[in-house]
C-alpha cells in the first residue's frame, strides 16, 4: 500500500507558475488534459466532461477556466502557454470536439471530472478525476478501476481483462520481480478487469515494457509522465509534519524560519538545498514581473473589473495607513488584475489568492529596503506555514471556503513578514496562528462566477491583515492559542460552511440582484 505523501513547497503550497483566474480550475485541468492526452498517446479526437449539478464545477467551470485550461492540457500546451486564452477555439479548428455537461452522478468531492475522451486510434476511455485545491488533482479511476496518481511519480500502468484477484496477484507479484525498480507496485479489480499500476522515479525503457507483456490476459500498457516540479519517492522522511516538532528542530539548532523550509523541502523532494533556495529565487522574480505589468494596466474582455491597481497612485494624498499599506493595496491589485486578464502569475497557496504574499510581502520589502534575496528566503518562511496548513487542512475554497485559500495566504504572509523583520520562528509561528484565527468563517462567493469580487477585497484584507497579526507576534502579544491547534481548528470551521458558500456561487453576493445583471451580462 502507497503511503501519503507529505506536503512539498513547490508542489502543494507556492506555485504552479500558471495563466488563468483559478489554480483548482484552470491549472488543474491542464493538468488533467495533459494526463488524459498522455494516456491516449496522442491528442483526443472527442471529450465529453461531466460535472455533477451540486458541485462546484457545475456553475462555475466557464468563468473560472476550467474549460479552456481542460482544452489547453488536451492540446498539450503549458500552464503558462500564452495561447491557452484561445485554446477552445484552436481546439475547434483542431477538430477536436468537446463538450461540458451537468449530469447528476455520485460524487465525494465538489471538484470532480468524469471525463469520456476518445483516442485518434478508436480506443475510448473513461476517467475520474478530483481537483484537490492549488493545481493539485488525482487520477482516481479509469474505466471504473480505481487507483490513485497525482503526477509526481512515472506510472506504468498494466491493464488485464476477463482476471480474477488471484491471478492478478499473481501477475503484480511477477512485474514487481520483473520492474525491481518501482517505488510501488498496486493492484486492483473491477468486475473481471484489473490494473497493476508500477510508480517509478524515471520512464521504463521499451525493452522492460515488451518483456512485460508476455500474459495472456494483458489487455494494454499505458505510462504517464509526471506533471509536478517536485517528484515523489517511496520511504520519504521530513524532518517534521507540525509546528511544534519544527520549532523544537529550529530551537534545538537555533535554525530561521527559512531554514526549516530549506531542510524540509530538501528532504521532502531529495534535492539539494540550493536548488530549493533557486527555485525560491525564482518565484519572486515571476512576482515582481507580475505586479509590474499589472501596475502598467492590463485588458481583458472576460472579467468585471476594469485597472483598479492605478488609482491608489492618484488617490495618494488622501489614504489612510502611510505608504506602506497604499503599497501593499497597490500591488495585491496588480497581481490579482495579471491573473484576471490571463497573465501569469505564481499561486500561493491559490490563483485566487495570488495577490496576498506579492502584495505584503513585495510592498513590505521595498519600503524596507530588502533585497531579493532576503525576499526569496521570506518566501520560504511563508511556504513552510503553507506546508502545516497543507498536512492537516485544504487550499480548496470548494472544500472549507475562502479562509482555506486568503485565509491561508494570510497565515502564510505573517509568518514571513516576521522572518523579514528578523523575528524568532516562535513569533513566526504565533503570527500565523494570530492571522489565521482572525479570518475563520471566510465564505467564497464569487460574483458572476470570477475570481475577481470579492475576491480582490478579501486579499487586500488578508495582506493588511498579515502585516497586523506580524506586527501583534513581534510585539511579544500572546496568541494564545498555538499554530497546529488553530489550523485543526481552521479545517473544522471550513468543513462547516454550507456547500453554498463554498465557490458554488448558490449563496451571498453571488446571487445579489447585481451579481445577477453582471452575470448576464457577461453571459
Amino acid at each position: 500500500m502507497m503511503e501519503k505523501q507529505p506536503p512539498s513547497i513547490f508542489n502543494d503550497v507556492i506555485g504552479p507558475v500558471m495563466r488563468g483566474p483559478s489554480s483548482s480550475h484552470t491549472a488543474a485541468s491542464v493538468r488533467i488534459g495533459r494526463l488524459v492526452r498522455q494516456y491516449l498517446s496522442g491528442p483526443p479526437v472527442s471529450c465529453s466532461v461531466d460535472f455533477a449539478p451540486d458541485g462546484s464545477l457545475a456553475s462555475t467551470y466557464h468563468g473560472q477556466g476550467t474549460d479552456i485550461g481542460l482544452a489547453g492540457g488536451l492540446l498539450n500546451m503549458e500552464l503558462t502557454d500564452p495561447r491557452l486564452v484561445g485554446s477552445l477555439e484552436i481546439a475547434r479548428q483542431n477538430g477536436l470536439v468537446l463538450s461540458f455537461n451537468i449530469i447528476d452522478f455520485p460524487t465525494a468531492h465538489p471538484n470532480t471530472y468524469r471525463i469520456t475522451a476518445a483516442g485518434e486510434d478508436g480506443i475510448v476511455v473513461k476517467f475520474i478525476f478530483i481537483s484537490t485545491g492549488g493545481g493539485m488533482i488525482e487520477l482516481q479511476k479509469i474505466d471504473d478501476i480505481p487507483l490513485l496518481i497525482a503526477g509526481d511519480y512515472y506510472e506504468t500502468l498494466f491493464f488485464f481483462r476477463d482476471i480474477d484477484q488471484a491471478l492478478l496477484k499473481k501477475y503484480q507479484t511477477e512485474l514487481a520481480r520483473l520492474i525491481a525498480n518501482s517505488d510501488y507496485c498496486t493492484s486492483s479489480l473491477a468486475g473481471s478487469e484489473g490494473l497493476v499500476n508500477l510508480k517509478t522515479t524515471s520512464r521504463l525503457t521499451a525493452g522492460v515494457i515488451n518483456a512485460g507483456q508476455k500474459y495472456a490476459h494483458l489487455k494494454r500498457v499505458a505510462q504517464l509522465d509526471p506533471i509536478l516540479p517536485i517528484r515523489s519517492r517511496k520511504n520519504i522522511t521530513v524532518p517534521f509534519t507540525c509546528a511544534a516538532a519544527a520549532l523544537e528542530l529550529a530551537e534545538a539548532e537555533q535554525l530561521e524560519i527559512w531554514q526549516l523550509a530549506l531542510r524540509y523541502e530538501s528532504e521532502r523532494g531529495g534535492v539539494s538545498a540550493e536548488k530549493v533556495y533557486s527555485m525560491a529565487a525564482k518565484l519572486v522574480k515571476i512576482m515582481k514581473t507580475s505586479v509590474r505589468e499589472g501596475l502598467a494596466g492590463t485588458e481583458y474582455e472576460d472579467r468585471i473589473l476594469g485597472p483598479q491597481a492605478i488609482k491608489i497612485e492618484r488617490a495618494r494624498g488622501k489614504l489612510i495607513g502611510g505608504e506602506l499599506f497604499s503599497q501593499i493595496i497597490a500591488y495585491t491589485t496588480a497581481v490579482m488584475e495579471v491573473k484576471s486578464a490571463m497573465g501569469v502569475i505564481v499561486a500561493a497557496p491559490t490563483a485566487g489568492s495570488c495577490g496576498v504574499l506579492p502584495g505584503a510581502l513585495l510592498a513590505t520589502a521595498e519600503d524596507m529596503g530588502f533585497s531579493d534575496d532576503a525576499v526569496a528566503k521570506v518566501l520560504l518562511a511563508a511556504g513552510i506555514i503553507g506546508v502545516l496548513i497543507a498536512g492537516r487542512s485544504t487550499f480548496a475554497a470548494e472544500e472549507c471556503g475562502c479562509q482555506a485559500e486568503c485565509g491561508s495566504a494570510s497565515g502564510m504572509a505573517a509568518a514571513g513578514l516576521v522572518q523579514m523583520m528578523g523575528g524568532t520562528v516562535r513569533e513566526a509561528f504565533d503570527a500565523a496562528s494570530i492571522a489565521l484565527q482572525n479570518i475563520f468563517g471566510m465564505v467564497c462567493d464569487p460574483v458572476a462566477d470570477r475570481v475577481e469580487v470579492p475576491c480582490l477585497g478579501k486579499n487586500v484584507l488578508a495582506g493588511l491583515n498579515a502585516v497586523g497579526a506580524a506586527n501583534m507576534a513581534l510585539a511579544g502579544y500572546d496568541k494564545v492559542i498555538p499554530l497546529d491547534e488553530t489550523i485543526v481548528a481552521l479545517h473544522q470551521v471550513g468543513k462547516m460552511l454550507p456547500p453554498e458558500l463554498r465557490c458554488t456561487g448558490a449563496a451571498g453576493l453571488s446571487v445579489t440582484k447585481t451579481a445577477q445583471q453582471i452575470h448576464h451580462r457577461l453571459k
